[in-house]
């Protein structure tokens, strides 16, 4: 039986010389106690050095997938094929089945191998001569890293820890700067408190303070590199009427050396962002293009590593940062939130209030895909970005432009807009409205026109067209007439039955009122004679 080791150094191939002792695989790891027990049960056959690292990493990896490489097939093809009848032992079983569709081997994977090769590993320094220990140690720590970078797809440009880092500091910065000029405001706002209303840039400010000192030396100093002329006049006229109080040159002292502090903090902090700009720019350009570097780099270092981010599906990089508002509107069973960190991109702030959900939610979609392909891609354009970002652009662009298209057709053309003509529509007063005095009656006006027709002759001659048109307009009107007087004699009789009625119902409240008379003068009679009868008892 042969066995086939590999190394990091190269393929080496061992003879079995007693198979008996594989059939015990518990006791088998006595056998190889010493180098010279060791010996006696297997014996390097052929050993195949690898060249260089690339040729070890081709192999190693070639390995790992189960395939079989090259230089594998050169050693199989002059070492084992001579001695076909013989198995040859494999560690990978996926290995052996390749083998022996290739090269027509019968190879052999069983715990008896696994175990044998532990032991050839425990032994490999004595069973394989001609490799000093320290060589081995060397190729199979080279091996080692360069199979891991290889697995990891390692770039030292795509180090994200550098970004996690820079970010954080950043933000650390801005946050010690805000401090330090609050603080120099005051403090130096007691000895000159109207400086710091006619300079409103801090950066300025600070090197305002450093250069004046006590405000009796503004007359005499110059700020024209600091400030503009405008500004320097007002402050020179401020420091004459300033109502600050005295301060000691100690005082003044460490004011100066506040303000070298933030002038610094600041230097730097402008330093620190052009760096990871271009370390954005280097390990995810198209994240970089899609939502901007600051934003990019919150993002990943949020999610902990760039790697980690490309994880994430779109709906999370959409409310990344909002984990809070996230639970307590699941909490509460109110409205989740629309966005987190990605609100601070540039897409998102220069849309409408109204729309800001449905760009995040396309945003971040596109910058998972970005995101993706920055992680797991080769390239290191950023022209998916770009094209991404031009797309989402158009998209806000017709979303913006919505009210003004039409919705039927196509939709792609603009609604025609008619021009705007003003319609003044000047109503004249009518005064007949004013007249109490009734008008004559329609039924005068219609027996006038009639009279004056019997009185007309005759005449047998055909009428012309309008004579025809006026006679149509008159029986018209004759016909509106006729019922106009028909409508007015039933709204008489109406009232007249309505009147009777009246009448009726007030006919019997009157026989009410005198019945009661009545009565109460019978009562007062009965109550005289009651009066009478009592004197004369």
């Amino acid at each position: 039986m042969l066995v086939l080791f590999e190394t990091a150094a190269g393929y080496a191939i061992f003879k079995v010389l007693n198979e008996s002792k594989l059939q015990q695989v518990d006791s088998l790891y006595k056998e190889f106690e010493t180098p010279e027990k060791a010996n006696k049960i297997v014996k390097l056959k052929h050993f195949e050095k690898f060249q260089d690292t690339t040729e070890a990493l081709a192999a190693a990896t070639a390995l790992v997938e189960g395939k079989l490489g090259k230089s594998l097939k050169k050693v199989l093809k002059k070492v084992v094929a001579k001695e076909a009848h013989e198995q040859l032992a494999i560690s990978d079983a996926k290995l052996g089945g390749v083998i022996k569709e290739k090269l027509d081997l019968s190879c052999v994977h069983s715990p008896a191998v696994a175990e044998l090769m532990r032991c050839i590993r425990g032994q490999m320094e004595s069973l394989i001569t001609g490799l000093p220990p320290r060589e081995m140690s060397a190729m199979s720590l080279g091996l080692a890293h360069s199979l891991s970078r290889y697995k990891l797809k390692f770039s030292p440009d795509k180090v994200d820890t550098m970004i996690v880092q820079a970010i954080s500091l950043l933000d650390d910065l801005d946050k010690e700067l805000n401090n330090y000029i609050m603080r120099c405001r005051e403090w130096y706002g007691w000895h000159f408190p109207e400086l710091g209303k006619v300079i409103t840039d801090n950066l300025a400010y600070c090197k305002s303070v450093r250069k004046i000192g006590d405000r009796t030396n503004v007359a005499g100093s110059d700020l024209s590199d600091i400030l503009p002329e405008e500004i320097e006049a007002e402050v020179k006229l401020a420091a004459e009427i300033s109502m600050g109080t005295e301060v000691s040159e100690e005082d003044i002292g460490n004011i100066r050396h506040l303000c070298d502090q933030v002038v610094e903090i600041s230097e730097y902090r402008a330093q620190l962002y052009d760096y990871l700009k271009n370390r954005m720019m280097a390990i995810a350009p198209n994240l970089t293009v899609m939502v901007g570097e600051l934003v990019g780099a919150r993002l990943i270092s949020h999610a902990g590593s760039l790697l980690n981010l490309a994880k994430h599906p779109a709906s999370t990089v959409q409310i990344l940062g909002a984990e809070k508002a996230l639970f307590r509107a699941l909490k509460t069973r109110k409205d989740t939130p629309k966005y987190g960190l990605i609100y601070h991109a540039s897409l998102v702030g220069q849309t409408t209030a109204k729309n800001k959900g449905k760009i995040s939610r396309m945003l971040a979609a596109k910058a998972a895909l970005a995101i993706r392909y920055d992680a797991l891609g080769e390239d290191t354009n950023a022209e998916m970005g770009a094209e991404n970002r031009a797309k989402l652009e158009a998209r806000l662009r017709q979303l913006e432009d919505k009210g003004i298209r039409r919705i039927s057709g196509t939709g792609k053309a603009m609604a025609k807009v008619d021009k705007y003509q003003h319609k003044s529509e000047v109503r004249i007063y009518d005064p007949s409205g004013d007249s109490t005095i009734p008008s004559t009656s329609k039924k005068r006006k219609f027996e006038e026109v009639e009279e004056e027709d019997a009185t007309e002759p005759m005449t047998p001659a055909v009428k012309p067209k309008k004579a025809k048109r006026e006679s149509v307009i008159e029986e018209e009107e004759q016909a509106e007439t006729s019922a106009a007087a028909e409508e007015t004699l039933k709204k008489k009789k109406k009232k007249k039955k309505d009147k009777k009625a009246e009448e009726q119902m007030e006919e019997p409240k009157e026989e009410e009122v005198v019945a009661v008379t009545e009565t109460t003068e019978k009562k007062k009679k009965k109550k005289k004679k009651v009066k009478e009868e009592q004197e004369e008892a």
